[in-house]
């Protein structure tokens, strides 16, 4: 019988499943990267569903050969469009010729250099979605995509090797354990990779916490943040619920604090965007990563210093997010970059923003300090903050409305920042067609917008009543996670305000824009909390792991090593005192009653015996029990039959040699009453065990008893 049937058919089943779940899996990993547009996505899933079910089936389809070299040369044509017209990226075109491929060989495969192939698209896939996150969940990914990735060239390896072998016997497998061997060595092949990967991952710190900044894409969210705002880009923001930040206040253990995050500070308006045309630029350099940011007037007479930590995820930002007042920055940066309006920036072009330390002064002057703000507005700031576009008449009769009969310009902009709060409604549904003039539109015809027309408004309103002002924007609040301690800031949180300028105490804040819609949180807040908390460690640890995390970890590691060891003596220490204490009482009780403390003794050897040899009386039982029953597994019951009846001949002085077959031994006894009923017992042996024959199985104990009776 050659080798066509139950193994080699396992093998390929095997085969073929554990290739299609790396493929699914590949796909999933960059799936799960949440760059892959619809069309990709639905396209290839359909693909991958249909080829389950082909599989599940037992089907194939097979393309011509013909017909895939056709769609290889039309898509080599599309891949051109896509890369300059449709994606206009090498990133995601690339990506798509990978998926474009992946899906036709799918349907294609005619030689085993094919399933190579298809292994291999797998693997680019993983390696896509590398390039495209570095989420946590990629880690998972790509954990399972390693198990699948051993088991697959195991069984490729053994179904090559099985295809050359030239004759096997198939009825001695076991067919049904070979899945579960080839799923055991994959899933042992993998952790000792991944264990040995962690060791040098954490003996090897990152250079660099630029991850693959190259192909970090440009999106709403940077140039949000940059020094020419559209106005809107902040509310198309507002629409995502990316993570943008994690935040730890030094302190903070129950999200006590509410503040503005501040990001970039625009000044010039011309109808339709900010921006900072022209503005001076100030370079700071530091050798330890502190760097003293240029102080500002002081807000308050009495500082309230707030220290945090930032952790930034590659959203591809430039500035640094700060609390108002900022008074230092920690990192590990070159050098930074401060304008006029205090934003800072990264000036090290080599290095991405990914953690930081500030320290910040949040205090503000109470009201009746600000309402006494009687000082001249210097110079430069009337020329840069006072500066008006080309604005409708009703909004400078808005703001004396509002504003008439009040002392101070304190009051004043109280009674602007209450006025659009109470009087406007908050939305970020907005015309599809942007309107001419969108402020006078937001004021006297909608009255309903995001914060960017709030903030807009209001910076226009205090500069007609001579009042210096900006738009500030960044982020505000965000939600605490009590599982790390941190804020979460995503891209929803994202914010407009105003800062209006009052000598001596300098810009002070002030936030129209009333409250919009919380966010629920339903049955699911906790466990999104425990998630997010395994991203902050990924981020803070697997991509931001340097030689400072390595210091941090070691000594970690030697403190934590030290209790465990002090622990351990202290342990050992009172576990000999106590047994000390029994063997002394043992002894005590032994004197005095020794037939029970025997008893017990022999109980004990007796259940340490037992144990000793559980494994060989467990075989013994098995071995019972399959020669009361040969027929249920014909090959072991007649190894154990032929066994006993070898042992039974040897007794009586006819012993089989090693190099002796089963038929030679038979030719070998000489007494013709024993050597028929050996014969017998050979024949029906050896149909049993080669044949797998369950009858000739049975027959076996009936003619071992005529044996022992010759």
């Amino acid at each position: 019988m050659t080798q066509s049937s139950p193994v080699s058919t396992a093998i390929e089943r095997y085969f073929q499943v554990s290739l299609y779940l790396l493929i699914v899996t590949g796909f999933a990993t960059l799936a799960s990267t949440g760059r892959l547009d619809a069309p990709a996505l639905i396209l290839v899933t359909l693909a991958l569903l249909y080829r389950g079910y082909l599989l599940v089936r037992g089907r194939t389809l097979q393309l011509p050969e013909r017909l895939t070299s056709y769609l290889t040369l039309v898509y080599v044509v599309f891949y051109v469009c896509d890369l300059f017209f449709l994606s206009a990226s090498f990133v995601s075109a690339t990506v798509h010729l990978v998926l474009f491929i992946m899906v036709v060989k799918m349907f294609a495969v005619q030689r085993d250099r094919d399933q190579m192939y298809l292994a291999i698209i797998a693997f680019l896939s993983v390696l896509a979605a590398a390039v495209l996150t570095v989420d946590a969940i990629f880690f998972a990914s790509f954990c399972v995509f390693l198990v699948l990735a051993a088991s697959t060239f195991i069984s490729m390896e053994i179904r090559r090797s099985s295809a050359r072998a030239a004759a096997t016997s198939p009825a001695q497998a076991n067919t049904w354990r070979l899945p579960r061997s080839l799923s055991s060595t994959a899933l042992g092949l993998a952790l000792a990779t991944a264990l040995g990967s962690s060791v040098m991952f954490f003996i090897m710190p990152r250079l660099s916490t630029g991850y693959l900044s190259a192909y970090a894409p440009r999106n709403a969210l940077v140039s949000g943040f940059s020094d020419d705002v559209r106005l809107g880009e902040i509310g198309q923001i507002q629409q995502s619920d990316t993570v943008v930040m994690h935040i730890q206040i030094e302190g903070d253990t129950r999200g006590t604090h509410q503040l503005m995050w501040r990001g970039v500070a625009l000044r010039t308006f011309d109808g339709t965007r900010w921006s900072n045309p022209q503005q001076a630029v100030r370079a700071l350099t530091s050798l330890d990563g502190r760097f003293d940011l240029p102080l500002t007037p002081a807000a308050a007479p009495v500082p309230r210093l707030v220290r945090y930590r930032v952790l930034m995820e590659p959203v591809g930002a430039n500035v640094f997010f700060l609390a108002p007042q900022p008074r230092s920055l920690s990192g590990d940066y070159r050098m930074i970059t401060v304008d006029d309006g205090g934003a800072v920036y990264n000036g090290d072009r080599q290095k991405t923003i990914g953690s930081y330390r500030a320290i910040s002064d949040v205090a503000r002057p109470s009201a009746d300090e600000l309402r006494r703000a009687t000082a001249e507005i210097p110079p430069q700031v009337a020329f840069s903050y006072l500066k008006l576009p080309a604005v409708d008449p009703r909004l400078l009769q808005l703001a004396r409305d509002v504003t008439a009969a009040l002392p101070t310009a304190y009051d004043r902009a109280l009674a602007v920042e209450h006025h659009l709060r109470t009087q406007y409604a908050y939305t970020l549904q907005l015309p599809s067609v942007p309107p001419r003039d969108p402020v006078a539109y937001f004021l006297f015809e909608r009255k309903a917008g995001h914060c960017e027309y709030f903030a807009s408004s209001m910076a226009l309103m205090l500069r007609t009543l001579g009042i210096p002002a900006r738009v500030v924007n960044g982020f505000r609040g965000g939600e605490f996670n009590s599982v790390t301690g941190s804020y979460i800031v995503r891209a929803r949180d994202a914010h407009s305000w105003v800062e209006a300028y009052f000598p001596p105490y300098g810009w002070i804040t002030f936030d129209p824009t009333p409250a919009g819609a919380v966010a629920t949180t339903g049955a699911w807040n906790r466990a999104a909390l425990y998630l997010d908390a395994l991203r902050e460690f990924w981020r803070e640890w697997v991509i931001n792991y340097d030689f400072d995390h390595q210091v941090s970890l070691s000594n970690d590691v030697v403190s934590r090593g030290r209790r465990w060891l002090d622990g351990s003596r202290l342990w050992a220490r009172r576990g000999y005192a106590e047994l000390l204490q029994r063997a002394r009482h043992l002894e005590v009780r032994a004197e005095t009653s020794p037939r029970r403390v025997a008893g017990l003794a022999l109980g004990a050897i007796t259940l340490v015996v037992l144990l000793l040899n559980l494994g060989p009386l467990r075989r013994m039982i098995q071995m019972r029990r399959l020669a009361r029953n040969p027929g249920s597994a014909p090959q072991a019951a007649a190894s154990i039959w032929y066994g006993r009846m070898l042992q039974t001949l040897g007794r009586r002085g006819w012993r089989k040699l090693p190099e002796h077959t089963p038929r030679e031994f038979v030719s070998t006894i000489r007494d013709p009453r024993l050597r028929d009923p050996v014969e017998a017992f050979t024949d029906h042996y050896e149909r049993a065990r080669f044949g797998n024959s369950a009858e000739d199985a049975q027959a076996l104990p009936e003619i071992y008893e005529e044996i022992t009776k010759s």
